[in-house]
């Protein structure tokens, strides 16, 4: 086991020192485009200032024969846009895959000291995390990267769920956590109806009458997140890191979406992903502080 007094001691001679507490940044929504398609990378410089976050994504939803296109676009885009004060993210390809080790080389010796933060998708345990940590203190030293990069994993499989507290305290660059409810819905064998969403037969039944025991009773659809979402909270929070809902696929239904939204900002998530503009403005609702709240805190603070 690592000695504590060498937790925040940078890994490699040359590599930044790694931060003691996570910034506390507007993070309302994570915004995600594709950096290999052209229409998506040219309306990047404007969505940039709606949203907290921009996010170029290389791993699912881009196909393996646009994996490099979509590498050498977030190059360009990280060179050329200007993001003001939105994080600047990217969530590279999964640790097993063959392009893991080209997409750190590439961004971190090209845009290292543009990004903010490395989201690591299907992340099993800390071993995960203690291997991205080492090679990315070995790149920001290769290539001279002035800031630390912070790691965001997403919990997407069942290993993950049963690890999450491990993978919390597994490095001082864990910036957050995001719930990736389609993958960890195959991990488990859920049935789900759409992605981050739930089954109408998962349900809690009314009693039923005394006078009446044959008379039909009320149900209501229950959270199928609710555990996962809660322990992944409980972990973030234990070493001041920040919990994020992962994306409702269904863009269509702005209702629904709403309703996940709020479920995970009640339970303590700061942010949830956007992955159509139609919903960057329900997390901005969702996840932003009241007028009373802003009131009482300021009241707090005096």
């Amino acid at each position: 086991m690592r000695s504590p007094r060498d937790f925040f001691k940078p890994k490699v001679v040359g590599a930044p020192e790694p931060l003691r507490e996570i910034p506390v940044l507007p993070s309302r929504m994570i915004h995600f485009f594709d950096p290999s398609n052209p229409k998506m990378a040219v309306k990047v410089p404007d969505i940039a200032k709606t949203v907290d976050i921009m996010l170029g994504n290389l791993e699912d939803a881009v196909p393996i024969d646009r994996k490099e296109a979509a590498r050498e676009g977030l190059v360009q885009i990280g060179k050329n846009v200007d993001f003001g004060n939105t994080q600047f993210w990217t969530r590279v390809n999964s640790l097993d895959s063959p392009w893991f080790l080209d997409d750190l080389i590439r961004l971190v010796g090209e845009i290292g000291d543009k990004l903010d933060v490395i989201m690591l998708p299907k992340i099993q345990g800390a071993w995960d995390i203690h291997f991205a940590d080492q090679l990315l203190a070995q790149l920001e030293a290769k290539y001279g990267v002035k800031k630390p990069l912070m790691i965001h994993a997403i919990l997407e499989t069942a290993l993950g769920v049963a690890n999450v507290d491990e993978i919390a305290n597994a490095s001082p660059r864990m910036q957050g956590m995001s719930l990736g409810p389609a993958d960890l819905a195959a991990s488990r064998r859920m049935k789900t109806t759409r992605v981050g969403g739930g089954h109408p037969d998962y349900v809690v039944r009314t009693d039923p009458d005394p006078k009446n025991p044959d008379a039909p009773r009320p149900t209501a659809q229950q959270d199928l997140w609710h555990y996962t979402m809660a322990k992944m909270v409980d972990a973030c929070a234990s070493v001041g890191a920040l919990p994020f809902y992962g994306p409702f696929g269904d863009i269509a239904d702005l209702v629904a979406c709403e309703d996940q939204f709020r479920n995970a900002y009640l339970m303590g998530c700061v942010g949830a992903w956007s992955l159509h503009p139609n919903q960057i403005a329900i997390a901005k609702r969702v996840f932003s502080p009241k007028a009373d709240e802003v009131a009482w805190a300021k009241r707090v603070v005096e």
